[in-house]
């Protein structure tokens, strides 16, 4: 529960504080790699973090997530620069990419199918307290006292987080195959993701998106992913195993986590921007607004499991996207320029119809395959959210600083987060389609 804490309260409560970081450190146009590089560090280690846990069990990598996880909250406290923070988020990223996928694994081999509809509201609440705390959090501190504390408030978490970890009994057996760590395929898979997020970041400022960087970055890129699969084929041991790919349920599950990371990265990053550069409001109100969504998810979540279990997994998942499009509509139709509460109360609807999205949509992806692939999956569910989360910050940074450029006025940071919104809205109906493809039911494997 707490480690679900440490990486919710981290995902919300860098948000409220760009503008203050932006203001001491500069860099208007890099800030979006805050987001893209821990996520890219998150999404390139989860897949072997989740191979080690199947190996060797959940509680040693959980040990080393936090420790690193903690390094890098120190050292993005003590950045003097721009780029210092960049790589120190970078070891943030890490740390949570063992942490997170580690604490949902561990959920999913303690407790039956019917107990996890239980348990995932018990998890709801945690990440919504959180979620509510972090914006809040960064906008005092931001405004009141100083943006590096929304760092150091990691520390004390980690080491409580380590210290209740030592008195866990974990209760699966650990693997005894000799470990062989996909290493060409990580390398690859992490080189090809940077490649397509420094494209989508840096095209249009480094360079024009018709020079050639752009043609070879995306070149480069798609030749390094078919090296990708083409070691994984091979790999004894797979960082990501392809068989994954040829499982509906996880293809499906996989493809609404991608999404789902996107649409929350994009209102995460820009909602609090544009309530306190556009909008003229405090960096702590900011922060309510962005805490509007994550209020909504956690209510929305801690019920899901009954209603997953009473109308079925597609029903529920349906009446999330609805939910989440009535919000993105109320995003896109309204002035922008004007109240901060009609932004507050999209991202409200929109975290409320992600409750019943993404939490099934987990279950669903581990109740499909027996404990010896759960974390792999798990981490493939996991991974999907963080690389569409990384792909998503940039796709919309690069949407928002086409416009902006590198002197943000008011008109065009609000032309520029108007954008991302239409983006939001884009990938709700995605996220719609495929929801119809969803299994109703699913009957866990029983043998593990």
């Amino acid at each position: 529960m707490l480690s679900t804490a440490l990486v919710a309260l981290d995902s919300t409560i860098v948000a409220t504080a760009i503008p203050a970081i932006v203001r001491d450190l500069g860099g208007f146009q890099q800030f979006p790699w805050l987001f893209s590089v821990y996520l890219l560090a998150q999404a390139a280690t989860v897949p072997v973090n989740g191979k080690l846990a199947d190996l060797f069990g959940r509680k040693p990598v959980m040990y080393y997530g936090i420790a690193v996880f903690l390094a890098g909250s120190v050292l993005c406290a003590l950045a003097w620069s721009m780029p210092v923070l960049i790589a120190a988020r970078g070891l943030q990223g890490l740390g949570a990419g063992a942490v997170q996928p580690m604490g949902m694994t561990v959920i999913g081999d303690l407790y039956s199918l019917r107990e996890r509809a239980k348990v995932q509201g018990y998890v709801a609440s945690v990440w919504g307290m959180s979620s509510v705390v972090g914006p809040t959090l960064g906008g005092v501190f931001s405004q009141l006292l100083t943006w590096r504390l929304i760092f150091w408030v990691n520390v004390p978490l980690c080491l409580v987080a380590a210290w209740l970890l030592r008195r866990f009994e974990e209760r699966v057996q650990r693997g005894h195959a000799p470990v062989r760590l996909d290493i060409a395929g990580s390398v690859l898979l992490t080189a090809a993701t940077t490649l397509v997020v420094l494209g989508l970041l840096e095209g249009g400022n480094a360079w024009p998106w018709g020079g050639w960087q752009t043609p070879v970055l995306f070149g480069s890129a798609v030749v390094l992913l078919v090296g990708f699969v083409l070691v994984e084929r091979r790999a004894a041991q797979p960082v990501l195993p392809l068989w994954v790919f040829g499982n509906r349920t996880v293809r499906v599950t996989s493809a609404i986590s991608l999404l789902v990371g996107a649409l929350i990265v994009g209102l995460s990053s820009y909602v609090p921007t544009l309530g306190q550069e556009v909008l003229g409001a405090t960096a702590i109100v900011s922060g309510f607004a962005l805490a509007a969504m994550t209020l909504g998810w956690p209510i929305s979540a801690a019920v899901s499991g009954r209603l997953y279990l009473t109308v079925g997994f597609r029903a529920t998942g349906l009446l999330g996207v609805s939910l989440a499009l009535v919000g993105s509509l109320v995003l896109v139709l309204v002035d922008i320029t004007g109240s901060l509460w009609h932004v507050a109360l999209g991202c409200f609807l929109i975290g409320f119809g992600m409750g019943w999205v993404a939490a099934p949509s987990l279950v669903v992806a581990q109740s499909s395959v027996a404990w010896g692939e759960r974390g792999v999956v798990t981490a493939t569910n996991m991974f999907a959210r963080s690389v569409g989360s990384a792909v998503g910050v940039a796709v919309f940074g690069a949407m928002v600083n086409a416009v902006v450029g590198d002197h943000p006025t008011r008109l065009a940071l609000a032309t520029g987060v108007h954008r991302v919104f239409a983006g939001v809205l884009a990938a709700v109906l995605v996220m719609a389609l495929l929801e119809l493809f969803m299994p109703d039911r699913v009957e866990p494997p029983t043998a593990g």
